[in-house]
């Protein structure tokens, strides 16, 4: 069966759980707090009145469209045709639609460890066998080209900035990555969801060294519309028209009010704002984490941090379970995200306002004593 190799998404388990106490500190999902522009609101409020109810082309409106290539022109400097960007029901609509255009059954998806886990539960539910591929501190998480050799994969995929760690790949890394694929005839898939959420320099993206990459990026993190469900995939030239049958035939067309109040999420001011609110609140958890467990790296982008936790525990999962039974504090054990050593980490997002952040910061660190002196005493 496609599905009996499928795990649970732990993160959402962990939100379910968290919820139960209304005095929880939110560490867990992925999920920003702040709200978009006010000129998205407003652009949804319109669709509304004007009862923009019906599909849109299966690709997406083109004006959405048109807004998407303006933004890797001028983000990027790269030229990238309106109708080779798809409008999906999220991501993960995305990466379904990538998949099936690189990948057949049996076929091997290069993927790190850790990674985001859906990447490999998708493989799964579409009969591709995933590769893990190990990463890891020495490297800051990135994978070389010298990690792909003899592995027979027919696509690659990788995240920058990467969830759950928040590295990005340096630009030398990323072209040589590209270019032993372009080599060796190796689909590339990257998931540049955080883009815009870097906050020392800039992302580079796939497409600046591969113009058959495929990129997928959405409204859910940076522009802070997750409920939205709007994300995009950028194809290559050659499978734009088997892109839009693929979408045509799984979703349609991705939600139309959605698209509408995405033609205003790309409003500058407001966004380096919302850059500036993480780049604060990512400079304050990570001093104050630093002090509690072994943290790596400082993140240099997206809006977590990994957390070497084994001072305390060999198991971050029970020690994520019971952390938020006594203290109320919620965090997502580092095996949810692979099997490379995670059992000794915990994610923690940085998700919430710095007062939160410092409230749960203060719970462990008066948790974390008394486990200490425990362990002493015995």
């Amino acid at each position: 069966m496609r599905c009996e190799n499928m795990s649970a998404f732990i993160v959402m388990d962990i939100v379910r759980e968290a919820a139960k106490y209304p005095n929880a500190i939110h560490f867990e999902i992925g999920q920003p707090d702040l709200p978009p522009s006010p000129k998205v609101k407003h652009a949804l409020q319109q669709a509304i009145t004007d009862n923009q109810f019906s599909y849109t082309e299966s690709l997406g409106l083109p004006a959405l469209r048109e807004k998407i290539s303006e933004f890797y022109h001028r983000t990027y400097q790269v030229d990238i045709a309106p109708h080779r960007i798809i409008l999906t029901p999220g991501t993960s609509g995305a990466f379904l639609v990538a998949y099936a255009l690189t990948l057949s059954q049996g076929d091997k998806l290069g993927l790190t460890d850790p990674a985001y886990p859906c990447y490999k539960n998708f493989a799964y539910m579409m009969d591709i066998e995933p590769e893990f591929i190990p990463v890891d501190k020495q490297d800051c998480y990135q994978l070389s080209p010298q990690q792909l050799v003899n592995r027979p994969i027919k696509a690659l995929q990788i995240s920058s900035p990467a969830n759950p760690t928040g590295n990005i790949y340096t630009p030398e890394c990323l072209q040589a990555l590209n270019e032993y694929c372009i080599a060796n005839q190796i689909d590339f898939i990257s998931d540049e969801l955080y883009h815009g959420l870097v906050y020392d320099e800039q992302a580079a993206t796939a497409l600046q060294f591969n113009p058959n990459a495929y990129v997928i990026n959405g409204f859910s993190k940076y522009f802070c519309m997750p409920g939205i469900r709007l994300g995009w995939l950028i194809v290559p030239e050659a499978k734009a028209r088997e892109a839009e049958i693929v979408a045509q035939n799984i979703f349609i067309s991705a939600p139309t009010l959605s698209q509408y109040a995405a033609l205003e999420a790309f409003d500058d001011d407001y966004l380096n704002q919302i850059k500036a609110k993480f780049k604060q609140r990512r400079d304050f958890l990570y001093e104050e984490l630093k002090q509690l467990f072994n943290i790596e790296f400082k993140p240099q982008g997206a809006f977590y941090l990994w957390a070497d936790v084994s001072a305390y525990t060999q198991d971050s999962y029970e020690f994520a379970k019971k952390m938020l039974a006594e203290i109320q504090v919620a965090a997502t054990p580092g095996i949810d995200f692979g099997e490379n050593g995670t059992k000794h980490y915990l994610r923690f997002a940085y998700t919430r306002d710095i007062e939160h952040l410092r409230e749960g910061v203060e719970r462990m660190k008066r948790w974390l004593t008394k486990q200490t002196n425990h362990t002493t005493a015995k």
